[in-house]
C-alpha cells in the first residue's frame, strides 16, 4: 500500500513538473479551448430540441417532448429527399475528383525544374482560396453569363450557335460546382502534400536514379508509398461531410432553375430554421447530419486500418 501511495505522489509531482515547465504553451492554448467548449461542445446540448417541439419563449428546459416527430416527417418530405440526393451526389463527386486533385497537382509542381517557376505556380494556384466565397461567385456568374466572356468567345470562335444558360440548365451545375471548388481549393490542399514530399529521404530518389529507375517510377514506387498514411488520414476527415455539402456554392450558386441539383441539405435545414422558424424540425436534420458523419468516419477509420494500417484513431 506504501509503495502504491509513493507511485502515486510520485506520479502526481511529475504532472505537476511537466505542467509548470509547459505553462506558458498551455495559457496559449486556453483561450482556444475556451472557444472551443463554449462554441462547439455546450451547444451539443441543444440537440435535445430535436426530440421536443420547441418554443423560443418557453425554452427547451419547458417545450414539450415529441419523440421521433420530427425525424418521421423528415423522413416522409420529398424535398429531404431531394435535398440528400444532391448532397451525396455532389460529395461523392467531391471525393472522386476534388479530393484526390490536390494530390495530382502536388506531383506535378514536384516535377518542375525550374526553382523559379515552381514558386510562381505555387502562389498564384493558393492565391483563390483567400478570396471570398461570395466574390468568387460574382466572378464565375459573370464569366458564365449569357453575355460574358465564356460565351462570347464560344460564338466568335463559331463553338456555339447561342448563348449557353450555364446557371439556368440543372445538368450543368454538378460539374460547374467541380470545376469551381478545383480552381479554388487545389493550391491550397497541395501544400500539405509538398510539405510531406520535401519530407522524404532524398537518399531514396538518388538510389533509384542510380538502379536506372525515371521520374514516373520514382513517384509511384517512392513518393506515392510514402503519402499514402497523410492520404488516409485526410480521407477519413472528409468522409465526415459526405452528407453536409457546399452551402456556399448552393446558397450562392443554386436558384429556382437548377434547384434540383443544386439544393443541399445544409441549405434545407438553413430555410427550415431561419426561414419558416422551425427550430426543432431544422435541428433534427442536422442530428441525422452529425450521426451519419460520425458513422461514416468510425467506418472509413475501421476500413483504412484494415486496408492501409493508417488510422485516425
Amino acid at each position: 500500500m506504501h509503495k502504491t501511495d509513493t507511485h502515486h505522489e510520485r506520479k502526481g509531482r511529475h504532472w505537476t513538473t511537466v505542467f509548470k515547465s509547459q505553462l506558458t504553451l498551455q495559457m496559449m492554448i486556453l483561450p482556444s479551448m475556451i472557444f472551443l467548449i463554449i462554441f462547439a461542445y455546450i451547444p451539443i446540448a441543444g440537440n435535445v430540441i430535436a426530440f421536443q417541439q420547441f418554443n423560443l419563449t418557453t425554452g427547451f428546459l419547458k417545450s414539450p417532448f415529441i419523440g421521433l416527430a420530427n425525424f418521421t416527417e423528415m423522413f416522409s418530405d420529398p424535398t429531404f429527399y431531394m435535398a440528400m440526393r444532391n448532397t451525396v451526389i455532389l460529395s461523392l463527386l467531391n471525393m472522386v475528383i476534388v479530393f484526390p486533385a490536390p494530390l495530382l497537382f502536388a506531383l506535378i509542381i514536384n516535377e518542375i525544374p525550374f526553382l523559379r517557376f515552381r514558386k510562381f505556380v505555387q502562389t498564384s494556384s493558393y492565391l483563390p482560396n483567400f478570396i471570398s466565397f461570395s466574390m468568387v461567385a460574382s466572378m464565375w456568374i459573370f464569366l458564365l453569363d449569357p453575355k460574358g466572356m465564356v460565351n462570347q468567345s464560344m460564338l466568335l470562335l463559331n463553338m456555339i450557335q447561342h448563348p449557353i444558360e450555364f446557371w439556368t440548365e440543372p445538368g450543368l451545375f454538378r460539374p460547374l460546382s467541380i470545376m469551381i471548388s478545383i480552381w479554388k481549393g487545389v493550391g491550397w490542399g497541395a501544400i500539405i502534400y509538398l510539405a510531406a514530399i520535401s519530407g522524404i529521404n532524398p537518399d531514396l530518389y538518388e538510389a533509384a536514379k542510380m538502379d536506372g529507375a525515371g521520374r514516373v517510377k520514382r513517384i509511384i514506387h517512392i513518393t506515392l508509398p510514402s503519402l499514402i498514411p497523410l492520404f488516409s488520414i485526410l480521407f477519413i476527415l472528409n468522409i465526415g461531410t459526405l452528407f453536409s455539402g457546399n452551402l456556399d456554392q448552393s446558397v450562392l450558386l443554386g436558384n429556382s432553375f437548377n434547384k434540383e441539383t443544386s439544393y443541399v441539405i445544409e441549405y434545407y435545414s438553413l430555410q427550415m430554421g431561419l426561414e419558416l422558424t422551425r427550430y426543432s424540425y431544422a435541428t433534427a436534420v442536422s442530428f441525422f447530419q452529425s450521426t451519419m458523419a460520425i458513422l461514416l468516419v468510425l467506418i472509413a477509420n475501421w476500413f483504412s486500418g484494415k486496408v492501409s494500417g493508417n488510422r485516425l484513431f
